[in-house]
């Protein structure tokens, strides 16, 4: 394939093959786009081409965003950005090799992820019961939240649901995650009640709009009058501070991603082991999931510790 006469077209045919071929998320098109456009405007700061870049030009890119003072994970995830576009360039034959090849990055931290314990999560879920401005709202809040903690999606998983996904009364929900890889996810008693529950004001609110205002139904679980045609990221990140003042916990503890570490860390906490958790979250690597080792550590302490002879007072 010919080299591309500007760097933004490297951009643009990058990003298309990332969403078409290699099928990335959105989102994670979208994060490499802002990552790799911060890498084009200090390159041509440079007066420096891609096709003519060095390896040398790369770590000094690097070096001015440690002097930025960024984060060391957004500094990891700027040279990976900065890797695949190399790599992809090298794969095309628009470059003889790849300069960001034998890069080393700074990698990323592995803290501990927050969390909230059950009886936190039990707050939650009866703040979202009563939260809202009428019986729809009630109902679609206390939906939201049952299914985020029983299954442990990520948020965008959530909003996007197709009300296809709750006919029937399932046992399991099917989930589209990232890359479009499609996971079996088991629904609890309560969250299959809050569904049913939520469905049945849901289909009834779609009714009415059909007939008063002619419109056509949507194909979402939780509907929006947005772009998306469903309920934002945004939306709901806001709707869930609600329930957390609601429950008396501090809204800077309570995101969907926290509640999904809850989901995992509970899990793990009665006995789940991690490949199960990693399938349950739609982690593609199992490495990723083993930031909850810390959990099945302090259970096998505490098993030692009971039941182990030699470790029981005389």
């Amino acid at each position: 394939m010919t080299c591309p006469p500007r760097d933004m077209d490297w951009l643009s045919i990058f990003l298309e093959a990332q969403a078409a071929e290699a099928g990335a998320a959105r989102n994670t098109v979208l994060s490499y786009g802002r990552d790799l456009k911060d890498f084009l405007a200090f390159a041509s700061a440079k007066s420096l081409r891609l096709s003519d870049m060095e390896r040398a030009d790369i770590e000094t890119y690097l070096i001015r965003c440690e002097a930025q003072g960024l984060a060391q994970s957004t500094r990891a995830r700027r040279l990976s950005a900065v890797r695949q576009l190399f790599r992809f360039a090298y794969d095309e034959g628009w470059r003889a090799e790849n300069p960001a090849l034998r890069i080393t990055g700074p990698g990323k931290v592995k803290s501990l992820p927050k969390t909230l314990s059950i009886d936190e999560v039990d707050e939650l879920l009866c703040a979202a019961k009563a939260h809202g401005r009428n019986d729809v709202e009630r109902s679609r809040n206390a939906c939201l939240m049952e299914l985020l903690y029983a299954t442990g999606m990520r948020v965008s998983e959530l909003v996007s649901l197709p009300a296809s996904a709750a006919r029937g009364n399932p046992n399991m929900v099917l989930v589209h995650g990232k890359g479009d890889k499609e996971r079996m996810v088991p629904l609890s008693h309560p969250a299959r009640e809050a569904l049913a529950a939520w469905l049945e004001v849901r289909d009834a609110q779609e009714e009415e709009a059909r007939v008063k205002k002619r419109k056509a139904p949507s194909r979402y679980l939780f509907p929006s009058s947005g772009k998306e045609g469903y309920l934002t990221r945004q939306a709901f990140h806001r709707i869930l501070k609600d329930f957390a003042v609601d429950a008396g916990i501090s809204p800077a503890r309570v995101t969907p991603h926290v509640l999904r570490h809850a989901f995992a860390t509970h899990l793990l906490q009665g006995g789940a082991d991690l490949r199960a958790i990693q399938m349950l979250l739609g982690h593609a690597d199992l490495s990723t999931t083993e930031i909850y080792t810390h959990v099945l550590e302090e259970r096998l302490r505490d098993l030692v510790l009971d039941h182990h002879p030699l470790a029981k007072d005389i």
